[in-house]
C-alpha cells in the first residue's frame, strides 16, 4: 500500500503549481502529489504534466471543463483510492496552506481518522486577510457549528488529511456539495459517520500569486448547504458512534 498523497485542485494557479509541487515533496518523502486540473486556459495542466513527466512522485489528472472544488476533489479522493494510498490529503495550490506542514498532518492522522489544519483552535493564526474577510471567516465558523453542533474550531478549512478508510465509508457519488460548503459537508460525514476527528494549529497566510475562487455565488451555496447537511444528518447534531473501522473504535473514546 502507499503511503500519502496530496491532492491539489488548479485552475489558472501557472504561477503556482511547480512552486508548491517543489515545496510539498521537499517536506516529506512519504507523500506524493495530485493535481487536479480543471481545463485551465493558462496552461496550468501542461505545466502539471511536465512535473509528472519529470519527477515520479508527481502525478496530473486533467480534466477538460471547470466543475467545481467538490467535484475536483471527489475525482482526486477516486483516484487515490484506485492507487492504494493509506492517507489522502487536501491542499491548496496558492501557499495559503503552509507545505511544512504536511509532515504533521501525517503524522497526526496515523492517531486519528481525519486530521483538521485549524487556522484557530488555540487563537488566530491567519496573516495578512483585511478584517472583513476574517470576520467573515469567523461567523462562518460559528454558524456551522451552532447549526450542525460540530465543536470544531474551523470545520470551513481545507487542509486536512484522511484515512483511506473514511473515504472508502462515505459514498463520495453522494456528496452534493460543489464549493467551499464542500469541506464542511466531508468533515460532517465523517463525524456523523462515528469516525475520530483532531484539530492541529497551522498559519494560514493570504495566496502569494494568482486570484482568489471565493465570490458571492459560493457563499450563497455554503450558507443553505449548512441546513441541507443537517437536514440530511436528520437534524442530529451529535456524533455517531465510534464507527468499526474508526482507529478509536476499540478504545471508545471518541474525540
Amino acid at each position: 500500500m502507499r503511503d500519502a498523497l496530496v491532492i491539489i485542485p488548479t485552475y489558472n494557479e501557472r504561477d503556482n503549481v511547480e512552486a508548491i509541487a517543489d515545496a510539498v515533496l521537499d517536506s516529506t518523502s512519504r507523500c506524493e502529489i495530485l493535481f487536479v486540473d480543471d481545463g485551465s486556459p493558462d496552461g496550468t495542466g501542461e505545466i502539471a504534466a511536465c512535473l509528472q513527466a519529470n519527477n515520479e512522485r508527481a502525478h496530473v489528472l486533467h480534466r477538460e471543463a471547470k466543475e467545481g472544488l467538490g467535484r475536483a476533489y471527489i475525482a482526486g479522493f477516486q483516484w487515490a483510492l484506485e492507487r492504494d494510498f493509506q492517507y489522502i490529503l487536501e491542499m491548496d495550490a496558492d501557499f495559503s496552506h503552509p507545505p511544512t506542514d504536511v509532515p504533521r498532518l501525517i503524522e497526526a492522522v496515523e492517531h486519528a481518522d481525519l486530521v483538521l489544519g485549524s487556522r484557530y483552535i488555540g487563537g488566530i493564526r491567519v496573516i495578512n486577510w483585511p478584517l472583513h474577510r476574517l470576520i467573515l471567516s469567523r461567523g462562518a465558523s460559528l454558524y456551522v457549528r451552532l447549526i450542525t453542533g460540530m465543536k470544531f474550531s474551523d470545520p470551513t478549512g481545507g487542509f486536512k488529511c484522511f484515512r483511506r478508510a473514511v473515504l472508502e465509508t462515505i459514498p463520495l457519488v453522494e456528496v452534493g456539495s460543489n464549493g467551499y460548503s464542500f469541506q464542511i459537508e466531508m468533515t460532517h460525514l465523517t463525524w456523523q459517520l462515528g469516525f475520530s476527528v483532531q484539530e492541529i494549529p497551522i498559519v494560514f497566510d493570504e495566496r502569494r500569486s494568482g486570484d482568489s475562487k471565493m465570490n458571492s455565488s459560493i457563499v450563497r451555496e455554503a450558507l443553505w448547504m449548512v441546513w441541507k447537511i443537517w437536514y440530511n444528518a436528520g437534524l442530529r447534531r451529535k456524533a455517531g458512534p465510534a464507527h468499526p473501522r474508526s482507529i478509536l473504535s476499540q478504545e471508545d473514546q471518541p474525540l
